[in-house]
């Protein structure tokens, strides 16, 4: 068994079905299944343990400037109590992680990906200035949760005097739960609205009964989710997996990120980006949808015209639009809506359709 949360007992007499990820065991579903799971999200609430993600904080006089060399995204607009989405990138533009940046009073509070916890404080340690900015990894003292869905706002209204739903999106606050301090902001990895807590490793099973309490108290259906239904949440919605749609051999270009990229300001890897985007790249992520009952999964091949043009990065059944759908990385000529390819599964082409991205609109976009 690997590493194990705060709430490892908690899954486990939860009925939840464990799984090793990322050195982590981690419930990949309970007792209703992932595909109830993810419909619980969609209409109502779920409350999610992320707590074996990467937590750093970063501090000091020349935090700011330090930051802003490593990461891809301006973070100088950024005001307190306020969050980013930014990439990590080596000098040739390949991607070391993806980041959410939160920006407190007296730090910055980094979220990477457990995968990848190690490898990237080193990474932050090796760029630190000779003085101005201080890095500590705080993943061990620190619980981390989700709270998303249409109905978890009202949640957490009723246990912070209405004060979570005031919170703006990609906000922040501090605010008392169970009697302890908890940074809870106003993002997400699904989709849906709600939120994201920082919670001390000694309170987070009092924090995690209270929300899923608070529900029931309420009469608001709410419940456990884990990684399975985390994964097609986030997949419908468009947002990339480390691992699958980025890593050092995939660039934000061929990922649809270069979004996420100010390429107006200095950061390690932006000439290389740069001039990638400005020569075109052989491959681009892609949506399709099968048009032929069968599941794609990571790695299968994508043929045109009987020839193998790219491969599948994510493949899954989406439960919101009820067929199975696969991120993949083929030619841009292929890359447009409505354009007809094949995945090859056990051997065999099954016939798919490019489709427009995201499938599932991000309640911040509506």
């Amino acid at each position: 068994m690997g590493r194990t949360t705060a709430l490892h007992q908690w899954h486990e007499s939860a009925g939840a079905r464990m799984t090793e990820f990322a050195g982590w065991d981690m419930p990949v579903s309970y007792e209703r299944g992932a595909i109830a799971e993810h419909r619980l999200v969609r209409r109502s609430a779920g409350l999610f343990d992320t707590s074996h993600m990467a937590q750093y904080r970063v501090s000091g006089t020349g935090a700011l400037e330090y930051l802003e060399r490593l990461v891809s995204a301006r973070i100088s607009g950024v005001a307190e109590w306020s969050s980013t989405y930014a990439l990590l990138c080596r000098d040739d533009g390949g991607v070391l992680d993806d980041l959410f940046l939160y920006r407190l009073p007296d730090a910055w509070l980094v979220v990477a990906n457990a995968a990848n916890r190690e490898s990237d404080a080193e990474w932050f340690r090796d760029h630190l200035p000779a003085s101005g900015a201080a890095f500590a990894d705080a993943s061990d003292e620190t619980s981390m949760f989700a709270f998303q869905g249409p109905r978890a706002l009202a949640v957490m209204d009723r246990i912070t005097d209405a004060t979570a739903s005031r919170i703006p999106r990609f906000g922040a606050a501090e605010l008392a739960l169970a009697g302890c301090s908890v940074i809870v902001g106003r993002t997400g990895y699904t989709g849906e609205d709600g939120v994201e807590l920082f919670v001390p490793g000694d309170a987070a099973r009092a924090v995690w009964e209270l929300l899923l309490g608070e529900a029931d108290d309420a009469g608001i259906e709410a419940g456990p989710i884990g990684l399975a239904a985390r994964d097609s949440l986030r997949f419908e919605a468009g947002f990339p997996l480390y691992g699958h749609e980025l890593s050092t051999e995939i660039s934000p270009v061929e990922a649809r990120l270069t979004w996420a990229c100010d390429f107006e300001k200095e950061f390690i890897g932006r000439d290389a980006l740069a001039r990638r985007r400005e020569r075109g790249v052989e491959r681009r992520l892609a949506t399709v949808r099968m048009t032929e009952r069968s599941v794609p999964r990571e790695g299968f091949p994508v043929q045109s015209d009987g020839k193998e043009t790219g491969h599948v990065a994510s493949g899954m059944y989406c439960p919101t639009v009820d067929a199975s759908c696969a991120n993949v990385f083929i030619p841009p000529a292929l890359a447009k809506t409505g354009t007809d390819v094949d995945i090859e599964i056990r051997g065999r082409p099954r016939s798919a359709v490019v489709v427009k991205r995201p499938l599932y609109t991000p309640a911040y976009r509506r």
